[in-house]
């Protein structure tokens, strides 16, 4: 039976957070230098604060390239407001280049994905692609990977990734949510939008999981609910539900 499979991009099917964690080490090295005389400013701390200003952005923004830049300068006025030492336009525009750096990054494919892609679209499925992010950024990526071959005009990326987006998408599309399917590494904006929107869904658990992306699971299931460790996986649990 033809399914209609609906990929997340980022951590699913290429590789992103290990960018920002590199990244986010970066900037704290430079904390540390610059408060490191200060008992009130420690590189956990430096995390958590960033963290938390990262998070409460993306909430309320999504994910909106200038915001992960700015949680750094705003990590920065914080203890600069906390320990008293004077701030600087030079460290906070080193800070805001730093933090944008992290778009600069080599698009790098998961272990598998060019097999898994194929192996679906040879079977007669329907591939489309769902990703969060902003429309320059998301879609380099996506030409640098060349992923139009599988899922030519089903592309889809919007700022906010929720259950309103998701549900827009499945309401304006030709979809039987009896074999639609969302494949994604978060719970928050793949897992529980696609329950809530009654279709299959398959978790593609990560090593290292963004704090934001990890939330309760409080729907119902209305078909197959998996966890997942690798993408070449995907095929078989997809054929072996439809199949039982």
């Amino acid at each position: 039976m033809k399914q209609q499979i609906m990929f997340d991009l980022d951590d699913t099917l290429i590789h992103c957070n290990k960018y920002f964690y590199l990244v986010i080490d970066q900037f704290i090295d430079a904390m540390t230098t610059w408060f490191g005389s200060s008992p009130l400013v420690s590189a956990q701390a430096i995390r958590d604060k960033q963290m938390e200003i990262d998070i409460a952005g993306v909430a309320v923004f999504g994910f909106k390239s200038e915001h992960f830049p700015q949680s750094f300068v705003d990590t920065y006025i914080h203890f600069s407001h906390l320990t008293g030492r004077k701030r600087s336009t030079n460290e906070e525009n080193l800070l805001w280049k730093l933090g944008l750096s992290v778009y600069e990054h080599d698009t790098e494919p998961y272990p598998n994905m060019e097999q898994t892609l194929f192996s679906l679209a040879e079977a007669g499925h329907e591939l489309h692609l769902y990703t969060g992010g902003e429309l320059p950024i998301q879609r380099r990526k996506i030409e640098k990977m060349n992923l139009e071959r599988y899922f030519e005009s089903r592309i889809y990326i919007r700022r906010l990734k929720n259950s309103d987006a998701l549900e827009n998408i499945l309401s304006t599309g030709v979809f039987d949510r009896n074999s639609t399917w969302m494949v994604g590494n978060s719970i928050r904006t793949d897992v529980v939008p696609a329950l809530t929107a009654g279709i299959h869904a398959i978790h593609m658990r990560a090593i290292s999981e963004w704090e934001y992306n990890v939330i309760q699971i409080e729907v119902e299931p209305k078909g197959a609910f998996l966890t997942l460790d690798h993408l070449k996986d995907v095929p078989d649990a997809i054929h072996g539900y439809v199949n039982r």
